[in-house]
Order: C-alpha cells, then structure tokens, then sequence
C-alpha cells in the first residue's frame, strides 16, 4: 500500500522553494539532533522522533509473528502431506512459502527486539495469538482453499497494522509492507493453482462425457 503523499504548502513565515532566501530548514537543527542522541542514549535505536506507542506495536508484531509461525507449521504440513495429480508442483510451492513466511518471522522477530520488546515464540497460545488459523486440509484442493484463505487474512492483517502505524514507525512500517507484498504474491500463487486444477477437472470430465 502507498502512503498518501500531502504536499506542504510553505507557512507565512516561509517563501517557495527558489523565491526568496527567506526558509525553514526541513532537518531538525544540528545541535539539537546531537543533543537528543545523547540523551537517554540507553534507549537505542527509539530516539524522540518514535511516535508510536512502543508496547502496542509490539503486541501487534507479535500476534505478527505468531501468525507467521502457524503459517510455517501448516505450509510444512501440506508440504508433507501432498499426493496425487500436480501434488510435485503444488509441494514444491508449499515449502517455497514456508521458507519466506520463516524469513518473515526472522524480520518481526528482530524488530521486536529493536523496540526493546521480547518476541513470544511460546507454543502454549501460539494458535489464539496468530489471525490465520491452523487448518489441516483433507485433499490437495482443501490444503491449497485453507493456505489462500491464510494468506487473504494475513494480507487484511498487515493492511490494517500499516495503516495504525503510518508513519509513527517507519521502520516497523516499511518492514510490514514489504511482507505484505509477498503475502499478496503467495494469494496470487495460490489463486492460480486452484484456477488450474479447476480446469483441468473440468477438461477431463468433459473427455470422459
């Protein structure tokens, strides 16, 4: 999702850029950025300029996280657990997901950290944190519907956590909405491998009429 950009119109102390020598600077003032890095100086990488508040933005990297670990588990299984007509292919993608909802993982994981927080990868309550759910798939066709019914919660989740964050976290921001894009790359994966059996089913049976 691309943030909204709002163009600022100069105040009335301030004259367009290139009319006049008469601006305010767009960087905070030197000293006062040097001075603002020093203090509280054990807080890390959250300086003055974090606007968001730091505990809700872990609880929701965490429930992140958790997501992303139901996520794994459930792509590992399928992966496991694929047989019959395009299983190879479909298994082969399966896995491929379950590496890059790791790397996901690995990335909230580490921003929690960053913010001072502690990433929850406790198994007790992993499934009540996590948004997706862990649903087992009886046929290759139920496993692929229950990972793109996952991935179309994920996407909604992470929208939703962009939009509250905005820029009061750029990084968190930035972070999530590049998982967000490949949550939208795994939905399209998966949309076109059940566009794909459709026709096929629908192919053979009209052969076999």
């Amino acid at each position: 999702m691309t943030p909204t950009i709002t163009k600022i119109q100069p105040g009335p102390d301030e004259t367009p850029s290139g009319t006049g020598p008469k601006q305010r600077p767009f960087l905070t003032d030197v000293q006062e950025l040097r001075r603002r890095a020093r203090a509280h100086i054990e807080a890390g990488a959250i300086t003055d300029s974090y606007r968001a508040d730091r505990q809700v933005v872990i609880d929701l990297l965490n429930q992140a996280l958790a997501t992303e670990l139901v996520c794994i588990l459930r792509y590992k299984r399928h992966y496991f657990m694929a047989s019959g007509i395009n299983s190879e292919a479909v298994a082969k993608e399966f896995a491929q997901h379950a590496k890059e909802e790791q790397g996901h993982a690995d990335e909230i994981a580490e921003r929690i950290t960053e913010l001072d927080g502690e990433p929850d990868f406790d198994p007790q309550g992993l499934a009540m944190r996590s948004h997706a759910e862990y649903a087992p798939g009886t046929s290759l066709i139920d496993m692929i519907k229950e990972d793109l019914i996952a991935e179309r919660v994920a996407i909604d989740s992470y929208t939703d956590m962009i939009r509250y964050i905005a820029d009061n976290d750029i990084t968190t921001r930035r972070m999530l909405e590049t998982i967000l894009a490949v949550e939208e790359e795994h939905a399209d994966d998966l949309a076109s491998f059940l566009a794909d059996m459709d026709k096929d089913w629908k192919t053979r049976d009209r052969s076999a009429g």
